[in-house]
């Protein structure tokens, strides 16, 4: 695929160019509570418009259903995006650019806005790729720059690519090149930490990477799935009984590492009663709501000794104070690994968050991913769309 520098040295001075950034920040109300993907989409956006580019981003935000709404606007998004740039970012509602000079940069609003964005109808989405491409010129150029939507067959992923010269992005080149070290010939031992709610979610990866690692360390929510299926009971833990069957079979692998301690509530709220138990003496009524200190202990003697270290998904509700210690933990053992010499990264999505809300060091990690279904479908080996159409 051809990259950045590519574009850039063909020339760009005053042609505009269309970039798709992931720019899906959390909020509460209009304030964004981790703007760690803007803060990502920066240097792709700056060395355009440091160019001369006439810099045009596309973005969503959100799940809108079926067409504007006013709490979803990336109006927020734009302000933000101009501080960390330097410069003004205007937002563009409708169809028309305004008078842009090179160098600047706009923000179009959310594209999801547009019902054909994300429609499964091919023609729908093509004729806002075309509406898109109209916007630009004929004499412009798409960078790819949104990681964390490739793995979509959306417009303004896809089918834009298609009809303009296009690129990848330095964010979505960097991805590629960490995920191949995990896909290729990763250093050994390699281990791998999955986390979040539930088994279904991570089923195809972890079938998918069972073979090719060391050791897989199972907490969140989705590991009461796996106790259950040794014979445990897990009282009103979050339980998966449909993969239960499923679990059994990947646990023959001997590979996969699970919680020894937990952490129990009677309710799932930062005040709720709360007790520390061995993972197979889960009290009925009480529920798991993170992975205890001997988890801790046992998950970091594991990766002490990594080479390698993949990560996705936090430990427990790290949200709620009293259940944040576990992923905490976890989280400072692979800064720890990585001080040692291994490979770690974090894959995207809440684990991402989790660094960053737990005060742990961004720079303890080797790479920090910004697309988390992204990352777990490259790793099971599926071809994402939005990558293999720049390698046409």
């Amino acid at each position: 695929m051809r990259s950045l520098d590519d574009l850039v040295d063909e020339g760009v001075e005053g042609r505009p160019v269309l970039v798709r950034s992931d720019l899906n920040v959390p909020l509460d109300g209009e304030q964004i509570t981790d703007d760690g993907r803007i803060r990502a989409s920066v240097p792709t956006i700056s060395e355009l418009s440091g160019a001369g580019a006439i810099v045009v981003i596309a973005a969503h935000l959100g799940r809108p259903k079926g067409g504007p709404d006013p709490a979803l606007s990336l109006e927020p998004v734009a302000a933000r995006l101009g501080e960390l740039l330097g410069a003004p970012v205007r937002l563009v509602r409708g169809g028309e650019l305004p008078n842009l000079a090179a160098g600047d940069v706009v923000l179009l609003e959310n594209i999801r806005f547009d019902a054909r964005e994300t429609s499964k109808d091919d023609d729908e989405r093509a004729a806002l790729a075309d509406e898109l491409v109209s916007l630009i010129g004929d004499d412009g150029a798409f960078v790819s720059d949104g990681f964390g939507v490739v793995h979509r067959k959306q417009a303004s992923v896809y089918d834009v690519a298609q009809d303009l010269p296009s690129y990848a992005g330095g964010l979505v080149q960097a991805e590629v090149e960490v995920l191949r070290r995990l896909t290729d010939d990763p250093a050994r031992p390699y281990s791998v930490v999955l986390g979040g709610s539930k088994v279904s979610d991570k089923l195809a990866v972890i079938e998918a990477l069972l073979p090719r690692v060391d050791s897989l360390l199972v907490g969140g929510g989705m590991c009461f799935t796996f106790l259950a299926a040794q014979g445990h009971g897990v009282g009103s833990s979050l339980l998966e009984s449909e993969q239960i069957a499923n679990a059994r079979k990947l646990l023959e692998s001997g590979k996969i590492i699970l919680p020894s301690d937990v952490v129990v509530a009677d309710a799932f709220a930062a005040d709720a009663k709360t007790k520390l138990v061995a993972a197979d003496e889960i009290p009925d009524g009480w529920m798991g709501l993170d992975v205890g200190p001997d988890t801790v202990r046992v998950f970091g003697e594991t990766l002490s000794g990594a080479r390698t270290v993949f990560w996705n998904g936090p430990m427990g509700v790290f949200e709620l104070a009293p259940f944040a210690e576990g992923t905490r933990g976890v989280a400072q053992a692979i800064v720890d690994a990585t001080a040692a010499g291994a490979f770690s990264v974090v894959g995207g999505g809440d684990s991402a968050a989790a660094v960053r809300a737990l005060g742990l060091p961004e720079d303890g990690f080797s790479h920090i991913s910004t697309g988390g279904g992204a990352s777990l479908e490259y790793l099971e080996g599926k071809s994402l769309p939005g990558l293999s159409v720049l390698d046409r």
